[in-house]
């Protein structure tokens, strides 16, 4: 099995060749070839051999080129069944705090305070990052 990162790659070069970024996706598809990053394929043997991105396209026909974005946009509500938001039913890959993606049901809440109103942010990290950015904003 491919790691993650070759199969996202796969994912974004598929995206991008349906949209406005269609001279993006040729360079991206470009650069995965040279640089053996797309998915490879395996022999009888257990051995991995690279492939061209027509073989990883034909090899994958289930793969549609916005099955990136509709994974996208199954995650908010898988994630909100088990890590409610602040705000439910709003969903943002580029959330902060308890509207992030990332949020766990172990993270812990942390006040920021600045000349501003003090704000709650769900910390995953040490504290004193989420001020520095809090306090840059203000």
């Amino acid at each position: 099995v491919a790691p993650p990162s070759s199969q996202l790659y796969y994912l974004i070069s598929r995206f991008l060749t349906t949209g406005p970024c269609r001279r993006a996706a040729e360079v991206l598809v470009s650069e995965l070839e040279e640089n053996q990053l797309l998915p490879g394929r395996l022999d009888w043997l257990g051995k991995e051999h690279p492939r061209t991105y027509e073989e990883v396209v034909a090899a994958n026909t289930h793969v549609a080129p916005d099955h990136l974005l509709q994974i996208c946009k199954q995650v908010g509500p898988l994630l909100d069944r088990e890590v409610p938001s602040c705000v439910p039913g709003v969903h943002s890959l580029l959330g902060l705090g308890r509207q992030s993606m990332l949020r766990t049901p172990k993270g812990k809440l942390s006040t920021c305070s600045s000349a501003g109103p003090r704000m709650l942010y769900l910390v995953h990290g040490p504290t004193t990052d989420v001020c520095n950015n809090c306090n840059s904003r203000h």
